[in-house]
Formats: C-alpha cells, sequence, structure tokens
C-alpha cells in the first residue's frame, strides 16, 4: 500500500500534516502526512537515516518543525513545546532510561504521581496525601509487573526492568498518546517478550506510536505501520500489507539490510523468546 493510500476511519489522536524538518540544507523529514487513531498500536519504521529519530524529536516538542502542522485530538500543538504537549496528554520515552537511579521503584512513580496531581509542597507532610500517592504508585507498580522490586532503586534493576518502570512514571501522569522510542533497545529476548505483553495490556485509552528496529516486536504489536525513508514518507497499512511492499523492501536493502523477507513468515507465538526461556538466551 502507497503512503498515498493512507486514511483510518476512527476517529484521530494525531495528525501529522505535510510536516518538514531542514538542518540547513538538509532535509531530515520531508512533507510527512500521518494520521494515527485514538487507541491504536502504530509503529514507525525504516532503515537507518531514515528520519524517524528527527520525526519523533519534532512530535515530541524538543525540535521545532520548518513547516507543517501537528494537532493532537484535533488541537493544534505546533507552537508548543515538550511541556506543553505533555500537558495535552503527549508523552515520549528515549531510548536511555531517564530515571532517579538512587531512589527506589516506588518513590521513582510517587514522584510521577505528585507531578501529576500538582501537589504543592508543604512545609509539614500530610499522610493522608502520602498514603494516597503511595498507594497509586504500587497500583502503577503492579500494573508493570514490578510490585516484587517496590523498594529497590532503580540502579539495581535490570535494564527491562528500567524499561517496565518506565511505563509505570508514564501510566501515571495518565498519557492520551505515548511515543516509545526503541523500547527494547539491548534487552534480552525474554525481556521483550515481557515489555511487548505490557504494551498489549495497555488500556484502549493510551495511543501508542513505537520506533522500533526489531521487526518482530513490531509485526506483533502494530496495528499500522509506516515506513520512512530518506525523511519521506514510503508506505502505510497493516503489518501485511508493508511485508508484501517492494518499495520497503528494495529501502531496506539499499540500506544494507539481508537479503531475506522484511517479516519472517514464523508464527507470533515463536517471534519473540518466552520468559521461561530466559536462563538459555543471550542478551543482545
Amino acid at each position: 500500500m502507497s503512503a498515498g493510500a493512507m486514511g483510518e476511519t476512527a476517529k484521530p489522536m494525531l495528525q501529522v500534516v505535510d510536516l518538514t524538518l531542514r538542518y540547513g540544507a538538509l532535509t531530515a523529514v520531508d512533507s510527512v502526512n500521518l494520521t494515527v487513531s485514538a487507541g491504536s498500536r502504530h509503529a514507525l519504521i525504516g532503515p537507518n537515516g531514515a528520519g524517524k529519530s528527527s520525526l519523533f524529536a519534532v512530535l515530541g516538542g524538543t525540535i521545532r518543525a520548518t513547516t507543517g502542522q501537528i494537532l493532537i485530538d484535533g488541537e493544534d500543538v505546533t507552537a508548543q513545546n515538550e511541556v506543553g504537549r505533555a500537558r495535552r496528554g503527549l508523552l515520549r520515552t528515549f531510548q536511555h532510561s531517564s530515571l532517579f537511579m538512587g531512589l527506589s521503584a516506588v518513590d521513582n512513580v510517587r514522584l510521577a504521581v505528585e507531578r501529576k496531581e500538582g501537589s504543592p509542597l508543604r512545609p509539614w507532610p500530610s499522610r493522608r496525601r502520602d498514603r494516597r500517592v503511595t498507594e497509586r504508585a504500587e497500583e502503577f507498580l503492579e500494573t508493570v509487573g514490578l510490585t516484587s522490586r517496590r523498594d529497590d532503586i532503580a540502579e539495581s534493576l535490570s535494564h527491562g526492568e528500567r524499561r517496565q518502570l518506565e511505563v509505570a512514571l508514564v501510566l501515571a501522569c495518565s498519557p492520551r498518546l505515548v511515543l516509545f522510542d526503541e523500547p527494547t533497545a539491548g534487552m534480552s529476548a525474554a525481556e521483550t517478550h515481557r515489555f511487548a505483553e505490557l504494551v498489549e495490556a495497555l488500556p484502549s485509552s493510551v495511543t501508542t506510536v513505537i520506533v522500533e528496529h526489531d521487526l518482530d516486536v513490531v509485526y506483533r504489536l502494530a496495528q499500522r505501520i509506516s515506513v520512512l525513508a530518506a525523511g519521506r514518507l514510503i508506505c502505510e497499512g497493516t503489518p501485511d500489507d508493508v511485508r508484501a511492499d517492494e518499495a520497503v523492501n528494495e529501502a531496506y536493502l539499499r540500506a544494507g539490510r539481508s537479503e531475506e523477507p522484511l517479516f519472517t513468515d514464523r508464527p507470533a507465538s515463536l517471534s519473540v523468546t518466552r520468559p521461561d526461556d530466559e536462563e538459555n538466551e543471550v542478551p543482545r
């Protein structure tokens, strides 16, 4: 399916209109149009240098687009920075963990809950408020499967567990749209499987856009996939549409990937190692 055949019938949570980002003479993102339906799981893929990170930086508000428009749930946020977009429900995770490594898992989430609730600084503690904040933090830890690591400092968590903790922080901020930037990078196969399960279990009120190099993860999670090459959107459709698209396969081959199909045909249940295989796996 070509980029021109885009279009989703559900209410859009994210709309990108003729978005362009230039660094001097270099065009990193070239007239991209993208629509992501509310509640959907959308993936953004492409070979190295395709412009995925640049597009994510513009969507997240860390870089201002040269031209174009970005709308969240119909509201134009093009001129808003990262903080302004976060207030409207857009949150982004990064390739590297952004946790308070010296704090416990529960205290990391407590900070996110307090920030969301706008809890004021007080010269004396409020036991009722503190108890409520802690209970909410524990609920989010349970959601991501980290109850047993409640009191462990973030630095002691495995790479995969840190990613789980980041998701707990994101959920504590009540997001409507989450941008996952290469979330499984550096994970073992078992950690990748657990993270995929976590994304699958997110409520339908949370729309997700994922930049991910592990195409098995993309094929498992995404309902729709957009493909970038040289800053341009060259294809959008279902995983099957994208897997069969000649332009997509050609773009990956030109980037130096092997001559295997874009996606393997193995069953989804085998695409990511399950946790009980963890003892025999080698981290990637």
